[in-house]
């Protein structure tokens, strides 16, 4: 593995661990049944989705999207609270906060999108085959080389009209730190002239929802049916306009600060402020900082 990759200092013994209430057992394992079940539907819903999009628009698409989303969400015993509205026009790049597998229906509850996954999403059972049809743009991230092509596909996709979600951090984190964003991924709103909405995950109570290091995917799945009084916070934050920062590594860091802000409770800004900027270059994805 390229020694490039962003990885955060969170491990699941020492951030995963839940010590809010407990749900018990049976409750535990008939949520993760109820939550199997309603993704494997989602899973044999897609194509209709998808069907009914193309005729319909995408406001069809996305409102079934929403139900699903939230139906996992409630199967897995997880309440949810979505603060703010969206801002600006569909076409944009949503940017998040990376904690958990739960950040992905948790976005879809709130803005339904095309959703940049690392590449062994893909192998996930149940899951990988899901976020396949379901849009999904796939990035290798052991292979540099690729980042260019990714980042072109996902312009392409904000040109065409979609909304596209990723975790800029480029790795999970357990929700009391946050990394660094990562620029690459900001060209891509650049090229396509498009706006970046920030969102802000929380969820409480932390531990129990933290999806971090070599955490094996069953245990997180149990970890969270069985916690008890789990809720999850989405904030959508005021929307950075296109054009309002000149490169993707000023573009990144308001879409960090405005996120940290939010974090810290500190008092939000309507405008975003683009500093130490270097000319854009719009071509040019070299490296992932």
């Amino acid at each position: 593995m390229s020694v490039w990759l962003p990885s955060a200092p969170c491990t699941p013994r020492g951030c995963a661990t839940h010590h809010g209430p407990a749900a018990g057992a049976l409750r535990a394992a008939a949520r993760l049944l109820a939550g199997t079940l309603a993704v494997i539907a989602g899973l044999l819903l897609a194509p209709l989705a998808a069907l009914l999009g193309a005729l319909f628009g995408a406001r069809v698409r996305d409102v079934m999207t929403r139900s699903w989303a939230r139906a996992v969400l409630r199967a897995f015993g997880v309440r949810v609270r979505i603060v703010g509205r969206p801002h600006g026009p569909r076409a944009s790049l949503v940017v998040a906060n990376h904690i958990s597998w739960l950040d992905i229906p948790l976005i879809a509850a709130a803005l339904p999108g095309r959703m940049l996954a690392k590449t062994e999403v893909r192998r996930w059972p149940v899951l990988g085959p899901l976020a396949a049809r379901g849009g999904t743009l796939f990035l290798e991230r052991d292979r540099l080389r690729a980042l260019p092509a990714t980042v072109r596909e996902m312009a392409s996709a904000l040109d065409g009209g979609a909304r596209v979600i990723a975790f800029p951090e480029g790795s999970t984190w357990c929700g009391r730190g946050q990394g660094r964003f990562r620029p690459a991924v900001f060209q891509a709103a650049l090229d396509a002239g498009a706006a970046v909405q920030p969102v802000r995950i929380t969820y409480l109570p932390t531990g129990a929802a933290a999806f971090v290091g070599d955490d094996p995917l069953a245990a997180s799945l149990w970890r969270v049916a069985a916690a008890g009084g789990l809720t999850a916070e989405i904030r959508l934050l005021p929307v950075i306009p296109a054009g309002s920062c000149p490169d993707r590594r000023s573009l990144a860091r308001a879409a960090q600060r405005a996120v940290a802000r939010e974090s810290a409770n500190l008092p939000s800004v309507s405008v975003h402020q683009c500093v130490n900027s270097i000319p854009p270059s719009a071509s040019s994805v070299r490296t992932p900082s």
